[in-house]
């Protein structure tokens, strides 16, 4: 499916439209047991609409992410992570995109440099303050994510919000004046006390909780024993190619990181 990002409907609307609605940052589904999103004609019945943000085309389609004030009849509210979970590839890039923006426009209702309600911006993905011009566009909050290896081995963690028995490779924020490759340096020695280097950039995903851009590396274990940072992290271990502990799913790139690695180490030893 080819998508193609647009800020404003500049043509004829399609006949059927792609529109995903979300109520308290919850994405609606349809509440039929085994239905799943699917386009819409443009003139079927839409509930009045707090907001409404034109994406772009889907395969022609018109795509619209519309926030509701109360749930519909024949929709159900479900945390955005879990819909993620059982959505094909394309409507999944979708929902990411749509659920990002609600979220900005919803928390760039006010300039944040005088207090003064914003306003869209025609023509622009951007909010502006009609009393100092103040430009609010989405925000992206850039994140490395990092799987150490050594000889036969991979270095994964939990946090103590993760899932019971699921571990991960690291991931934190990256800092002001800081590179990419610095981060994954310093949050690899922060988080777990050890030194990597040979750094493989491996690929990058947006991922909506709420604004991170995460960017896959791995790193070459090249000294330091494991210390798990205090707060941080619950257990951090190396774990055997063929002995690994539950893994995040592949909607997540952490899930395509893991598995493309032990694929690739996995190779290499044969």
């Amino acid at each position: 499916m080819m998508f193609s990002p647009a800020v404003q409907l500049l043509d004829t609307p399609s006949p059927l439209a792609w529109r995903l609605f979300f109520v308290a940052g919850k994405l609606l589904l349809p509440a039929v047991e085994g239905a799943a999103l699917a386009p819409v004609p443009v003139l079927d019945f839409e509930p009045a609409a707090s907001s409404r943000h034109y994406l772009g085309r889907l395969d022609g389609l018109d795509c619209w992410a519309i926030t509701l004030l109360d749930v519909p009849d024949g929709w159900q509210p479900m945390a955005l992570r879990a819909a993620m979970m059982q959505m094909p590839a394309a409507l999944l890039s979708l929902a990411v995109r749509a659920a990002q923006i609600v979220e900005w426009d919803r928390t760039h209702r006010y300039c944040g440099a005088c207090a003064t309600p914003t306003e869209h911006k025609p023509g622009e993905r951007a909010r502006v303050c009609p009393s100092c011009g103040q430009l609010a566009y989405p925000r992206l909050s850039p994140a490395m994510m990092a799987l150490v290896w050594r000889e036969g081995e991979l270095l994964l963690a939990r946090s103590p919000g993760f899932t019971p028995g699921i571990y991960s490779a690291l991931a934190g924020f990256v800092e002001p004046g800081e590179t990419l490759e610095e981060c994954v340096v310093r949050e690899v020695e922060e988080e777990v006390g050890l030194q990597v280097s040979d750094l493989r950039y491996y690929g990058s995903q947006s991922w909506p909780f709420p604004h991170s851009f995460m960017l896959a590396f791995t790193a070459r274990w090249v000294g330091g024993e494991i210390v798990p940072q205090a707060g941080e992290i619950e257990h951090a271990a190396w774990f055997p190619l063929d002995g690994l502990p539950g893994i995040p799913p592949r909607f997540s790139i952490a899930g395509h990181l893991i598995r493309d690695t032990v694929a690739a180490m996995q190779g290499k030893a044969g």
